[in-house]
């Protein structure tokens, strides 16, 4: 099945996130029966990554937005996993700083985009200006309702200078969201990463549902589409993100660029001079 056409949202088209089941894992019944699948698209990233790094045309601007615990910090680990990290850069956007508030909402975004050649992960990003800025009452209606338009505007000028964006909304359950939140508190190595505050952000599960299919219709564009991704099943999630991922690194048809020198003159140079003094010796 291509996840890049039946996940991605049309733009300007009304979703329904309810409409969409978060247990999808299409025609596999479990991780194991898609695991040589994940890893063949893990190999395409890596050699993708590579070809895009080599060419020095192209950026990739991943970015993830969910509600807690959906996996943001799992898929970022699986694609950052199967590439390089020399040319791999992760920037999570958390509550603004005192520099970053004195500034219009896009200023600490822009400065974190990576140059050509490079991917850019962004654990949360500047959709969190027209999220919890709504939710929480922030702002008001008129400051989020035009920030559309600004982000989009914005992901313009990144595409048009040679950015491929992808912008994933991984979708949990709300059951799913409370049983890994049990798993945290029950998991030592996980209990540092819940807090109350967690908790009590469920009560606005309504209000981020409203906020994000707004998001979703608004801002899923040509240059910069939204795709929803059913995340219940972590193995499923990672499957789809990289099969979407490697169509769009794909269809730039990217190359290697020509050499910058004159190869038979550095082989004639160096490595028939090494031939020839072997020989001698």
């Amino acid at each position: 099945m291509n996840y890049n056409k039946k996940f991605r949202v049309k733009a300007r088209h009304r979703i329904k996130l309810a409409n969409i089941d978060p247990n999808f894992c299409d025609d596999r019944e479990s991780e194991s029966a898609a695991k040589a699948e994940i890893e063949a698209y893990r190999e395409k990233l890596q050699r993708l990554q590579f070809l895009m790094y080599a060419e020095d045309k192209h950026s990739l601007l991943i970015c993830l937005q969910a509600m807690d615990a959906a996996g943001k910090d799992g898929t970022i680990q699986h694609v950052i996993g199967a590439m390089n990290p020399q040319s791999c850069v992760v920037h999570a956007f958390k509550a603004p700083s005192v520099e970053d508030a004195s500034h219009d909402f896009l200023w600490r975004v822009h400065k974190a985009v990576g140059p050509r050649g490079t991917v850019t992960i962004f654990n949360r990003s500047q959709y969190e200006d027209v999220l919890v800025t709504r939710v929480h009452h922030l702002v008001p209606k008129k400051v989020w309702r035009q920030r559309f338009a600004q982000i989009n505007a914005f992901e313009k000028e990144l595409a048009d200078n040679g950015s491929l964006i992808l912008k994933f909304f991984l979708h949990i359950s709300k059951d799913e969201q409370l049983r890994r939140f049990k798993q945290r508190l029950d998991d030592p190595t996980k209990q540092w990463k819940i807090s109350e505050s967690d908790y009590r952000e469920r009560e606005f599960w309504n209000d981020y549902i409203d906020a994000y299919e707004d998001v979703l219709k608004e801002c899923s564009t040509d240059y910069a589409p939204w795709f929803v991704i059913p995340s219940n099943h972590k193995w499923f999630r990672n499957l789809a993100v990289s099969q979407i991922i490697v169509e769009h690194l794909e269809a730039l048809e990217m190359k290697f660029p020509k050499p910058a020198v004159d190869l038979k003159q550095i082989e004639r140079k160096y490595h028939h001079a090494a031939e020839q003094k072997a020989k001698k010796n």
